[in-house]
């Protein structure tokens, strides 16, 4: 499932095609039926860990940056980079964030069962 998810493909089948464009992913997998908000409320997980990653690869970033320039650090472009990155970062990993999200929740949360994959939602 996890190579499913890193190649935003549904986590159930392996079908690619889930998502309509960059931010809309499809209600239902093509192939298999299978529902991908489980729940009301169901894509806060992926909104924070969308987040989370970007925070840390910030603060890897601007850190290494400091670590590696010091004494003389350049902070404007270091600056712009960072905010540079806190508004790209947020926007690439959306897709995977959500993929990844129905990865964790189908392994370690709520494991698939007969209902998810019934078109009577």
């Amino acid at each position: 499932m996890l190579r499913h998810a890193l190649r935003r493909r549904c986590p159930v089948c392996g079908a690619p095609g889930i998502f309509q464009g960059w931010f809309t992913l499809r209600p239902r997998c093509p192939r298999c039926n299978f529902s991908f908000e489980r729940e009301e409320g169901y894509w806060v997980g992926a909104l924070i860990a969308n987040i989370a990653v970007a925070e840390l690869l910030f603060a890897a970033v601007f850190l290494g940056g400091v670590v590696f320039t010091w004494p003389d650090v350049p902070w404007l472009p270091l600056g712009i980079l960072g905010v540079v990155a806190m508004v790209v970062l947020p926007v690439a990993f959306y897709p995977l964030s959500k993929t990844l999200w129905l990865w964790v929740d189908l392994a370690f949360l709520h494991p698939l069962d007969a209902d998810d994959l019934s078109a009577n939602d």
